[in-house]
């Protein structure tokens, strides 16, 4: 009986990726909600156990193992590209609008200034090649950006997954961070939550620390913070990578 399980779930291993996955959705969402009390996003909590699943120190991961060979097409570039391609689709632009000149700034900076902070800190990682660089820039702006950067440019899966737990912390430290210091830093209206969406940029990050905040910031943080991905996956495989190609010569 066990056997023609297994058999039905092997012949079936994209349909049973899905499910997987949705049950580490719902343990995460669980411990975050109920042991952590919110503190630390679900999807925070999801993303680490994915990486801990998948990046094993050159042990197998989890796809090499034949019940779970449907996680590698999952998480393949394929899927990951379509969902970041399906997300800008739904973008309204009439909505950015609303943001104003300052949102339009705040995207900006925070895409440029995250770059290079992450590259910084590859560099002190003892990375140099510009792609490394790059790819773990475009990692400190969100865990997507990093990996859709590092195909294009072509890095190694190694500093792959250093880009995207470079996001992640990001992501983390957001959610940590943003209440205890919102009142320091006038975080307090709809305005400054657009700018402060559009400088951090990691959506999952910026929605859990205003809701612990200020719940009414929430929609105009995330906002812009919804913009931030599409346009990092814009700017740093290309005007960026090409910045950090000029500076290191």
């Amino acid at each position: 009986m066990i056997e023609r399980i297994t058999d039905v779930l092997i012949g079936n291993g994209l349909l049973f990726a899905f499910l997987f996955v949705g049950l580490m959705m719902l343990v995460s969402f669980w411990v975050a909600r109920r042991l952590l009390g919110g503190l630390i996003p679900g999807v925070a909590l999801a993303i680490l156990l994915g990486l801990g699943l998948a990046f094993t120190g050159g042990r197998k991961g989890i796809a090499d193992y034949p019940l779970f060979a449907g996680m590698a097409l999952l998480g393949g570039s394929m899927l990951r590209d379509f969902a970041v391609v399906a997300t800008a689709m739904g973008a309204d632009l009439d909505k950015i609008r609303h943001a104003g000149p300052a949102g339009a700034l705040a995207l900006l900076l925070g895409v440029t200034l995250s770059f290079f902070a992450g590259a910084a800190l590859a560099l002190g990682m003892g990375y140099s090649d510009p792609v490394s660089l790059a790819t773990i820039g475009a990692g400190a702006c969100t865990y997507i950006v990093g990996p859709v950067t590092g195909t294009a440019l072509g890095a190694s899966s190694e500093v792959l997954a250093i880009s995207i737990a470079t996001g992640v912390v990001k992501t983390l430290a957001t959610t940590i961070l943003t209440p205890l210091l919102a009142r320091r830093i006038g975080l307090n209206d709809p305005h400054s939550a657009l700018v402060f969406g559009g400088l951090i940029g990691t959506t999952s990050g910026v929605a859990a620390g205003l809701a612990a905040t200020d719940p009414e910031l929430v929609p105009y943080g995330a906002l812009t913070a919804t913009f931030y991905t599409g346009l990092g996956c814009l700017l740093c495989p290309s005007l960026l990578y090409l910045a950090v190609l000029g500076l290191t010569g």
